[in-house]
């Protein structure tokens, strides 16, 4: 059996079973990505619910792991040369599952940079500016009069759209085959809905996105895996 003592966030959060990759997660756009990649690779996992609140987040056992507060972060106890390793960064996480479990990451080493460029298009953009959008159009930032920060986001959500809506043109996923890339970027165009967001971007009015994400939702292993961890413990 694995020892995962020289991490000490398994002491808050002990592994069931430490020879499995262990989550610790919450069901956001990007906590989901990892679980969703989990289940679609079929790797034996373990989830722990971790909150956002402070007491989780920026917990010193949390942070023994993930030094940034922030969710997914997972431990792999047979991660290279055998070795127990820890990731963090949603995006890192992907890579690393694909790289395991020889799936969902391109045919060819070509393909694999296609599928990487659009999971990078993704963390460097769609996810900053839809969370900014968040911020500034539904929570504590909409109490602002002034609309500068506010119009910004809503319209550089719109412009990410339109290129996610031209790349979908005859093609059911974003960068060719089923890959980590959709499962980095649906995610984060479902967020609108939660944002309230989606007349303002003109998400609706979109000729492949909202199909695409559609397509995205109704896979089976996604469907399990976007309240995983559960949410109510």
């Amino acid at each position: 059996m694995a020892d995962l003592s020289a991490f000490p966030i398994s002491a808050r959060w002990p592994a069931a079973n430490p020879d499995v990759i262990q989550l610790y997660a919450y069901p956001t756009p990007n906590g989901v990505k990892a679980s969703i990649a989990l289940e679609e690779m079929g790797l034996a996992y373990e989830p722990h619910l971790v909150t956002l609140s402070d007491a989780d987040v920026k917990s010193d056992a949390f942070l023994s792991l993930n030094p940034n507060n922030k969710i997914p972060a997972i431990i792999d106890p047979h991660g290279p040369g055998g070795a127990p390793i820890g990731l963090w960064e949603s995006g890192a996480i992907l890579i690393y599952l694909a790289e395991k479990s020889g799936k969902f990451l391109g045919a060819t080493p070509a393909d694999k940079y296609k599928v990487i460029q659009w999971v990078m298009f993704q963390m460097g953009g769609v996810g900053p500016m839809f969370g900014q959008l968040g911020f500034f159009y539904k929570f504590a930032g909409s109490k602002m009069e002034d609309p500068t920060a506010r119009d910004r986001y809503i319209g550089e959500a719109r412009r990410l759209l339109a290129v996610v809506d031209k790349q979908l043109d005859g093609q059911e996923w974003i960068a060719g085959d089923y890959s980590i890339a959709d499962m980095a970027l649906a995610p984060w165009l479902d967020a609108l809905e939660f944002y309230g967001a989606k007349e303002v971007t003109g998400y609706n009015d979109l000729r492949n996105v909202p199909a695409y994400v559609d397509r995205f939702f109704a896979r089976p292993a996604v469907a399990k895996a976007r309240n995983i961890p559960d949410p109510k413990g």
